[in-house]
């Protein structure tokens, strides 16, 4: 069984993440956020083990050796590669949560950044303070949750104009954006030729649109601007879906879905 994954916090926990600092046979006491959820809620005993991450590739395996006080001791570390081509989800605000249910689902398949969309049909508003804690303390559990040691980075939240910007510059540097929408041409089929002919280090980003779709105004501005309108199939799905489909279907075309666990980094 895999052991649960629990991120440490480089600004506020007091204990070196460096990875030339840790090594086997180092002990460190576990913050008390961690110590709640690792010992009190999952109850985990002598003995057990545990990984911790800074979130950022950093891997650090340990077994309990004292429950009461939440002394651990370190039995590797390791730091895991980055994707070499990164999956962006560009998730549309959507009323009822299904939002967050959308960044929840896309961090467990594996998405690498979210970036919020005021969109012109998004019925739900954007407060700042707010949403962006919301929205980060979703990523973090999912992260935890699926026990990824890479967290999705939350992007600053834009509007139509701002996305709109954003398309051509991620377009302009070899990047592919893909817009989610029902009326388009383009099928997946044509999605994974262009994926297979992206160069290495191309990000592959994928445009979700609120409850009531992407505007067609918006859907032209985006397209002027280098993106590209696709189709899933022929169901419609709702906003916290559509984005986790996509990006299940494109970490397949990426060899995400590897039997074997990558290999750390040196």
């Amino acid at each position: 069984m895999t052991a649960p994954l629990f991120l440490l916090d480089p600004d506020h926990d007091d204990s070196p993440l460096a990875s030339d600092e840790l090594h086997t046979g180092w002990r460190l006491t576990l913050p008390e956020r961690i110590r709640r959820h690792a010992l009190s809620s999952m109850r985990l005993q002598n003995g057990d083990q545990l990984d911790l991450s800074d979130g950022d590739g950093l891997r650090i395996s340990a077994l309990v050796r004292d429950a009461s006080t939440g002394l651990v001791e370190v039995t590797d570390v390791g730091r895991q590669a980055p994707p070499e081509k990164e999956l962006i989800l560009v998730q549309a605000l959507a009323k009822g949560g299904r939002d967050e249910q959308a960044i929840d689902m896309a961090t467990q398949i594996g998405v690498d950044q979210v970036m919020p969309w005021q969109a012109d049909r998004s019925i739900a508003k954007w407060r700042p303070g707010r949403n962006d804690r919301h929205w980060q303390a979703t990523l973090d559990a999912a992260t935890e949750q699926s026990r990824r040691a890479y967290r999705p980075r939350l992007l600053d939240k834009v509007d139509s104009r701002g996305l709109a910007s954003w398309c051509r510059k991620a377009t302009d540097q070899g990047g592919l954006v893909l817009v989610l929408h029902q009326d388009a041409d383009l099928g997946w089929d044509a999605v994974r030729k262009r994926v297979d002919k992206l160069p290495a280090s191309s990000p592959v980003a994928v445009v979700v649109g609120p409850e009531g779709g992407i505007a067609d105004q918006e859907v032209q501005t985006m397209m002027r601007e280098g993106a590209l309108a696709v189709r899933l199939g022929g169901n419609i799905l709702r906003a916290a879906l559509a984005g986790p489909v996509a990006l299940t279907l494109l970490a397949d075309m990426l060899g995400r879905w590897q039997s074997e666990a990558p290999e750390p980094s040196a």
